[in-house]
């Protein structure tokens, strides 16, 4: 079972989409509005947050970017803001998924499923720690906790920032066409476009800082540059 912030005005879409994710026995926490949540995100430490873009008084982005800066709690989007400008700015302040008003409660549920899922960590893997390093620098990422860090210090990453790092790094010293990442590391994501693995890779280079961990191949994809260490 898991904790579930639901920002959503709609009353009828907040009860619908509650009653789906009780049914999987998740416990549900509405909010109709901004005010108050990121109190209530301190202190009661959900473990999902679904939130609408266009709240009364204020807007979803604005506050997915204040939840990033100090958590990689898994962030769902569901909006009526259908343009592919604003599924890119959904993904750059920090969401893991964006789902396009109307939508089916059964698809949400299930996407919510999946990213809990991927969230707990990745199962069958052989190795629970992966090092690697570059100039100087060794990076590590913990399966099991499902956590990155550079040099001791940990690096907060969204859900898909975490798939897209674990699959190039898996992989290192292969190119990745963004084809590929989109569909092995964001399979969830059934609305998105190669232009979201764009956008991915800037905030994790952003996030990874110097040197250059993923290296780009023009016109095709992505190379994580690392070296393998034991």
């Amino acid at each position: 079972m898991a904790k579930i912030f639901f920002i959503e005005d709609n009353k009828a879409i907040r009860e619908a989409v509650t009653s789906y994710l009780v049914i999987e026995n998740h416990e549900v926490v509405e909010f109709d509005k901004m005010a108050g949540v990121p109190e209530a995100l301190t202190v009661q430490n959900p473990d999902l947050v679904i939130l609408d873009v266009m709240l009364p008084d204020g807007n979803g982005f604005k506050l997915a970017r204040e939840i990033r800066m100090k958590s990689d709690i898994p962030v769902i989007f569901l909006t009526a803001k259908t343009s592919e400008t604003d599924r890119i700015t959904g993904f750059e302040v920090g969401g893991d998924d964006y789902i396009i008003k109307p939508f089916s409660p059964r698809e949400l549920v299930l996407r919510v499923r999946v990213i809990l899922k991927r969230k707990a960590g990745e199962k069958g893997k052989s190795e629970n720690n992966m090092s690697w390093e570059l100039n100087g620098k060794r990076l590590t990422i913990d399966i099991l906790s499902h956590k990155v860090s550079i040099e001791g210090k940990e690096v907060l990453l969204t859900q898909a920032e975490w798939e897209i790092l674990v699959y190039l790094a898996s992989h290192a010293g292969i190119v990745i066409s963004r084809e590929i990442l989109l569909g092995e590391s964001l399979k969830y994501m059934t609305n998105s476009s190669v232009r979201t693995i764009d956008t991915h890779i800037k905030n994790l280079r952003v996030k990874l800082g110097k040197p250059g961990w993923i290296e780009t191949a023009r016109s095709y994809g992505y190379r994580f540059a690392g070296d393998r260490k034991k």
